[in-house]
């Protein structure tokens, strides 16, 4: 088990074998999560969390909706088109 101090100014150090494990580099920013009996840190990503709802409803579609045999169709066109 590896261990840090709370430095008087509030800086904990994120343990050497960790920072290489996850990939964190100098200047990483992270997300303080409280999980009640402590914290939790994340890497903060440079997108804000979205779901499926938020993205798709910017695709605005004009036109026919294709059916499942249509996808289909275009697909094995395009696997045809192919050339190996």
């Amino acid at each position: 088990m590896m261990t840090t101090k709370l430095s008087s100014k509030g800086q904990v150090i994120i343990p050497k074998p960790l920072r290489t494990a996850h990939h964190w580099k100098t200047g990483q920013e992270l997300v303080v999560v409280d999980v009640g009996d402590g914290i939790l840190l994340k890497p903060k990503t440079p997108f804000e969390e979205t779901n499926i709802d938020d993205v798709a409803s910017c695709l605005k579609f004009k036109g026919k909706t294709k059916t499942l045999d249509d996808i289909e169709a275009a697909i094995s066109e395009g696997i045809k088109a192919r050339k190996y």
